[in-house]
């Protein structure tokens, strides 16, 4: 089998889906995904078996397989939830679908932040925002927004603990290491691999 290597093209694996979408450069998406609408920033990966839509997914976010971003609202407020009232032209109701209904999903837009670890098999519902840093859990249910570097858990998810004190935090979020460029991120790759503090102590600029 042949070493993988990614590059400045998406590396899309088969049976994928990939409709009115942009994706990064170094990108991996998994086997049998299905991306529509969906923003997917540099060097973010997917696993097997994601489904997203009407999503913006930051850099470097790692995404496990199964998981579910965005699940498409049904009418809450019609006599009926099926979605003959507005998919109408496949059952002979209309000779137009209801275009204002699907507009008002797509607009329903979730946010993955930067550096995110999505755990296998969590869904993220429309218009939530996960902050930068922050970790979801295995199976979890985010239905509200997620600040930065929080670990989330649950159903519904909730938050467990931060990643690191609120300091580091607000000093992770001034570095915005994500935006540095391939050659930076190469030349500077053995501080990645320091603890935190001295990470932050030596890129942090007052």
């Amino acid at each position: 089998m042949a070493e993988k290597k990614l590059s400045k093209h998406p590396y899309i694996h088969e049976n994928c889906n990939i409709m009115s979408s942009e994706l990064g450069k170094f990108t991996e998406i998994g086997l049998y995904n299905y991306f529509e609408n969906v923003k997917f920033g540099n060097y973010s990966y997917s696993g097997e078996f994601c489904f997203f839509q009407n999503v913006e997914i930051g850099k470097f976010s790692s995404i496990a397989a199964m998981v579910r971003i965005g699940p498409t609202d049904h009418p809450m407020n019609r006599p009926s939830l099926h979605h003959f009232t507005y998919r109408r032209k496949m059952y002979g109701f209309d000779v137009e679908d209801d275009e204002e209904f699907f507009s008002w999903r797509k607009e329903q837009i979730s946010y993955i932040g930067n550096d995110t670890w999505i755990g296998h098999g969590a869904i993220i519902m429309p218009g939530v925002k996960i902050g930068n840093g922050a970790i979801v859990g295995s199976g979890a249910v985010v239905t509200k927004d997620i600040e930065p570097y929080t670990i989330v858990v649950g159903v519904p998810a909730r938050p467990i603990r931060k990643r690191f004190d609120e300091e580091t935090i607000q000093k992770l979020e001034e570095i915005r290491w994500w935006d540095w460029s391939h050659d930076i991120i190469k030349e500077r790759f053995n501080d990645f691999l320091l603890d935190i503090n001295s990470f932050v102590n030596k890129y942090y600029r007052k």
